[in-house]
């Protein structure tokens, strides 16, 4: 067994009760882990999905949930197949484990952030929407209800309601910080697979609100921004190398912290990324000692969207599971591929600590024209009809069929 202390910038996960209270609580217990070694993999992938969405965005800001991610294409991944299975691994870092060890590892991280911290609002939630009338093999139903807990649904997609059912259950699951997934449902989707996080941990040490004033910040192009700058000062774990210093703001009972990352005077964001690996994030981590810190942080909001099918994930690997060769057989025997993965993030960070959401969203389209699954339009009550003449519009014959007579 693998002791593991989890680090909330990387994971917010399941679900536990909220403490109004800022009481002095025991330190969490570390968490064991059958698998714990794929942590290192986890945190990885985590590392690489952030430099792979921060070198195809254009904003100032950039966040990503990477346990969102993650969940939502290991679930996929339990219908792949061959190369298709394969470029899913790699681009989790995930090429030394079976899929059934992911599964088993997912599952045992899942129950087990569900206990850590009490006093931590943690929430995450999977599930499957699936095109009402088309056959789902009962091996992938049941090993994403087994291991993940997916709600698994069958969904009239053509109804008008049907983007509304799954936008508000993304609502749902994450306290309404993230109310829309998916904007429409095409004529050849056929699933979707959906992760949601969400996160609300209190800091160990709070700022007072009196003690926050107004105070420049200094973006990297344009004039200076006046913001809400908080203040303490406090004992933190802190960490320097030459591009920058990094302090870590504990929640809750210690198991959740935030970690920050503040490039030294002449370096940027760009210097503390490229030196940043799984491997150095593990020595950043292992090196922080207590050190007393007039602490100054801007309270921040931040709302991103991500299209991840585009780059971000071929960027890594993925790139057959967006192609017609892709082999998700073990989901039905229709020639299926990914036909998006969006991912959309919030988080709001103040005095009394961080509130995150995420939702990751894998969508499935059939890829062979002959394979759009059909409309049912049964005529088995009145009906009206017409008869037109087509390049002017000209109606001939227009009537309603009420009841429907053969000749003998």
């Amino acid at each position: 067994m693998i002791q593991l202390t989890v680090l909330s910038f990387f994971l917010c996960a399941c679900e536990s009760n909220d403490s109004p209270e800022n009481e002095k609580l025991p330190n969490a217990k570390p968490i064991e882990l059958r698998l714990g070694a794929k942590v290192d993999t986890d945190n990885s992938f985590a590392i690489d999905l952030f430099k792979a969405t921060y070198a195809s965005s254009d904003e100032a800001n950039v966040f990503v949930s990477p346990l969102s991610v993650s969940m939502a294409l290991n679930m996929t991944l339990n219908g792949a197949k061959g190369e298709t299975a394969e470029q899913m691994r790699t681009a989790l870092r995930a090429s030394g484990y079976s899929i059934e060890e992911i599964n088993e590892y997912s599952k045992s991280l899942r129950e087990a952030l569900l206990e850590v911290d009490p006093s931590t609002s943690l929430t995450i939630a999977n599930s499957i929407w699936y095109r009402e009338g088309i056959p789902v093999k009962t091996d992938f139903i049941n090993v994403n209800r087994d291991h993940y807990n997916a709600e698994i649904k069958s969904l009239d997609f053509n109804s008008p309601n049907a983007v509304k059912q799954i936008n508000n259950w993304c609502a749902a699951q994450t306290n309404d910080k993230i109310k829309e997934i998916i904007d429409d449902i095409p004529d050849n989707a056929v699933m979707y697979l959906i992760n949601a996080v969400y996160f609300k941990g209190i800091w160990v040490s709070r700022f007072d609100k009196k003690d926050t004033q107004k105070e420049d910040f200094y973006p990297e192009t344009g004039s200076p921004l006046e913001v809400d700058m908080m203040r303490q000062q406090a004992k933190f774990n802190y960490y320097s190398d030459e591009d920058g210093g990094y302090l870590e703001l504990p929640y809750g009972n210690n198991a959740f912290s935030m970690i920050l990352a503040l490039p030294h005077e002449g370096k940027t964001t760009d210097d503390v990324l490229e030196n940043l690996s799984g491997d150095y994030w593990n020595d950043i981590i292992t090196h922080m000692h207590g050190k007393k810190v007039n602490l100054r942080l801007p309270r921040f909001k931040t709302e991103c969207k991500y299209k991840m099918q585009k780059k971000i994930l071929p960027d890594m690997g993925m790139i057959i599971p967006f192609t017609a060769e892709a082999d998700f057989s073990g989901i039905n025997d229709m020639s299926l591929c990914i036909s998006e993965v969006i991912h959309k993030t919030f988080v709001e960070v103040n005095e009394e600590g961080t509130e995150a959401a995420a939702v990751t969203s894998v969508g499935m389209i059939v890829t062979a024209p002959g394979e759009i699954l059909p409309l049912d339009y049964i005529v088995n009550k009145p009906f009206l009809f017409a008869i037109r003449e087509n390049s002017t519009g000209i109606i001939l014959f227009i009537g309603k069929t009420g009841k429907v007579t053969t000749e003998k």
